[in-house]
């Protein structure tokens, strides 16, 4: 004779229920400590956004004001070195649209900086005292466009 082997179903023990609620409960709040922590960590990552954004404007703003105080002392190359830095930075800030420290607006205000980037560069290479006017005006135009005025 071929008898057919049943497996024993497993049956639900008051034990087993228990275990079960057990883990059920421990999940649930697991979950509820993780959601808070999430949000925080969200709200955390936004203003740590935000202070790199701001810190990039005043990086920016602090090669400006470095490049015209050399050229008004007459050295003229640390100046040019700082003024090819700050256009670096502003052609790498205008270049990244979605991530760029500058509202639209002023990316399209800071593309107008470029026009008297080479005459800036070249007069501070020739060591002209014409430069310091220029970067005066540059560092100007700069602060006016990041303040929105």
């Amino acid at each position: 004779m071929n008898e057919e082997v049943k497996p024993d179903l497993i049956k639900p023990t008051p034990m087993r229920k228990l275990v079960g609620l057990y883990v059920a409960v421990l999940l649930a709040v697991f979950l509820l400590g993780l959601v808070p922590m999430w949000l925080k960590a969200r709200a955390s990552n936004s203003r740590l956004a935000q202070a790199r954004h701001q810190l990039t404007l005043v990086g920016m703003q602090n090669n400006l004001a470095t490049a015209v105080i050399d050229a008004r002392r007459g050295d003229y190359e640390p100046a040019r070195q700082a003024t090819s830095q700050f256009f670096t930075s502003l052609r790498v800030e205008i270049d990244s649209e979605g991530d760029s420290a500058f509202t639209a607006a002023q990316r399209e205000t800071a593309k107008s900086l470029f026009s008297r980037r080479d005459e800036i560069i070249t007069s501070l290479a020739r060591g002209d005292v014409v430069s310091v006017d220029q970067l005066s005006d540059l560092y100007v135009s700069y602060r006016k466009n990041i303040n929105g005025e």
